[in-house]
């Protein structure tokens, strides 16, 4: 347990720096939008591909760890569906649903390479650099989808949820970051020495942009949207990541990065996204606020639950 906190800790320090500098030195939202634009777009994207470059893909077990995270996204997903009847009945409307679709299924990219990197170093982040090639399309499929049918004013085509998916810019970093491992297409050491540059700033920047983010007002009183959105992620998926992981015979560090993966909170990047389509965007800062606060508490325990 020690090990792991030591692991945590400088993350969540990373993050209570950028709610300190968001009310100190850096108070401009403009500041930290650019900020969040250079990582979404660059650095971050950046690591990704390097990471998965320098991959040995041989030595991981890329369906077990994969396979579990990708079932445990679609069952918490098909789970916020089958409770979309019940939650209407609790005034929770379209709009809402979306907020808590999203804060039940995406996850926090910087949380968990970070401290997978914390835990097993070069190994770990490689390997849940993997787990997010499983989990970043479908769940960026997903949440369009839903955020077209139940929150935008006019109802999207099937191209234009397929455009916005294709434009992330992460997507297309794993996808380029596999494409020349897969090949062992040669890389000057020049795109080495940058790509490492980049990528090795991208996360503790992206940290800070998180805790910038977050929005700590009316914690105290959380309500039953927000409650569902924070149970479903921090509790039932890393429940149910593990056991599938369990089931395909996982086990060892890489059953750790599992329950890392599935235990982190929900990517500040869903925001922007209900933003821009419509969905419930103060519900959904609420979600992502009380996920990061009590992943401090909830992501010791699942860790520790696979490595008793």
């Amino acid at each position: 347990m020690a090990v792991v906190v030591a692991a945590l800790l400088p993350v969540f320090l990373l993050i209570v720096l950028g709610i300190v500098l968001k009310r100190s030195l850096m108070r401009l939202d403009t500041q930290w939008h650019g900020l969040e634009r250079l990582t979404y777009y660059v650095l971050f994207p950046m690591l990704l591909i390097q990471t998965l470059v320098k991959a040995d893909l041989d030595k991981v077990p890329v369906a077990g760890v994969g396979g579990a995270l990708m079932l445990s996204a679609l069952a918490a997903s098909l789970l916020c569906l089958s409770l979309r009847p019940l939650l209407s009945h609790r005034d929770v409307d379209g709009p809402a649903f979306t907020s808590i679709f999203q804060g039940a299924t995406r996850w926090q990219t910087y949380v968990a390479l970070s401290v997978s990197r914390n835990l097993f170093g070069a190994a770990g982040l490689a390997l849940a650099s993997v787990a997010m090639v499983a989990i970043i399309p479908l769940v960026n499929v997903l949440s369009v989808a839903v955020l077209a049918h139940y929150a935008s004013p006019e109802k999207q085509s099937a191209r234009a949820i397929a455009m916005t998916v294709i434009r992330n810019p992460l997507i297309w970093a794993c996808a380029v970051g596999l494409f020349i491992n897969v090949v062992h297409l040669p890389l000057p050491r020049i795109w080495h020495d940058v790509a490492d540059a980049l990528g090795g700033s991208s996360l503790a920047i992206g940290l800070l942009v998180t805790g910038a983010g977050l929005h700590l007002e009316g914690l105290l009183r959380p309500s039953l949207a927000a409650a569902t959105g924070v149970l479903l992620k921090l509790v039932v998926m890393p429940m149910v990541a593990i056991a599938l992981a369990l089931w395909f015979g996982v086990s060892g560090n890489d059953l750790v990065i599992v329950a890392v993966c599935a235990a982190v909170p929900t990517s500040p990047s869903a925001y922007v996204l209900a933003r821009q389509m419509g969905g419930d965007a103060p519900l959904l800062a609420q979600i992502i606020t009380l996920q990061t606060i009590l992943a401090a508490i909830t992501m010791p325990v699942a860790i520790a639950l696979v490595t008793s």
